[in-house]
């Protein structure tokens, strides 16, 4: 039986392998996803974390510290992600993605944050308005529910799920990031290769899911060549596995 990427990125991880796939994964889907949501820390500095539990910083220069904290914590949520990743996705496990990436920052200390629960207080993505506080719940349970129905769920259905996610905003912040986890898990689990969001492409990746409803075409379109990206570098490992 041909082994799956899932179980290749799992020895990798349970061995402490470095260099390899599950390695370079790491650095690269926690720089992409957090320098989206704003991180000023560089690639460099990611993999410095991630390597040597230490940051380099040149003199002159600052780093935020809850940048720091949430690229920690975005390690952590995709060993929390691969060991669960072939269970069925629920709410609970995305309020567990949220909880770990929020963690010890100083949103957690807001008392309306609510670090692993849904919003209480409105937000909007960009000039979009989201689903109401007290409506997230509901739309929640709807999505997972339709989406659970699904017989054999393929690229675009993981992508119609994270644009009705990100339309929801289910969470007072970190959604993009959870988001992005969630389309990563969703590939690995129903056997489809997976991908990361380049940073560089975020104007692209925004009007994607700005248009989907209009036009679907520019959110996959930036989602299949993030996939081509990762497939070069899966390739470079695992030659056999595509």
């Amino acid at each position: 039986m041909k082994e799956r990427l899932l179980d290749k990125l799992m020895k990798e991880k349970e061995a402490g392998l470095k260099g390899g796939l599950y390695h370079q994964t790491q650095i690269k889907l926690a720089f992409n996803s957090n320098r989206i949501e704003g991180s000023r820390l560089s690639e460099d500095h990611t993999r410095f974390i991630y390597e040597t539990n230490t940051i380099d910083i040149k003199q002159g220069e600052s780093a935020n510290i809850d940048d720091i904290i949430e690229t920690v914590n975005h390690f952590s949520c995709f060993d929390y992600m691969l060991d669960h990743c072939d269970e069925e996705l629920s709410e609970e496990i995305i309020k567990k993605y949220h909880r770990i990436l929020k963690r010890n920052t100083s949103d957690e200390r807001k008392e309306w944050f609510r670090t692993g629960e849904y919003k209480l207080i409105p937000n909007m993505v960009g000039d979009k308005k989201t689903t109401e506080p007290e409506k997230v719940k509901n739309e929640m349970q709807k999505l997972l529910a339709n989406y659970r129905k699904l017989d054999d769920t393929d690229f675009v259905d993981i992508v119609d799920f994270h644009h009705r996610f990100e339309s929801i905003h289910p969470f007072q912040d970190g959604n993009g990031r959870v988001g992005r986890i969630i389309m990563f898990k969703e590939c690995l689990r129903n056997d489809i290769l997976p991908f990361i969001i380049d940073h560089e492409h975020k104007v692209f990746y925004y009007r994607g899911l700005n248009e989907y409803s209009r036009e679907k075409g520019y959110l996959i379109d930036t989602c299949l060549s993030a996939q081509d990206q990762y497939q070069g570098l899966v390739s470079y490992f695992y030659p056999d596995i595509l």
